[in-house]
């Protein structure tokens, strides 16, 4: 039998990325994680991820902190982070 995991988010109390999540407000979420302020774990996987869906939806501040950002992680977890953008984008 599989377990559902909740997201850390979830669990404190974070807010978290809806469908209708402005870049602004994604661009937002990605600097909590990006930097573990606000109560949010510090995770860069899940700050590449908003910092991405931000630039998607226009933030131009979150394509430049999710440059930096990458050039501070390993490759595979840059492509996790892409992974999970996707995967939210087809479920969002």
């Amino acid at each position: 039998m599989m377990m559902s995991i909740e997201p850390p988010a979830a669990v404190m109390g974070l807010p978290l990325p809806t469908a209708d999540s402005s870049g602004d407000e994604l661009f937002r979420m990605g600097m909590l994680y990006s930097t573990g302020q606000g109560g949010a774990p510090l995770d860069y996987v899940s700050a590449h991820m908003l910092f991405n869906l931000a630039a998607m939806r226009g933030s131009v501040e979150a394509k430049v902190y999710r440059k930096e950002l990458s050039q501070e992680m390993a490759s595979e977890d840059v492509a996790e982070a892409q992974r999970q953008a996707r995967q939210w984008l087809a479920h969002g």
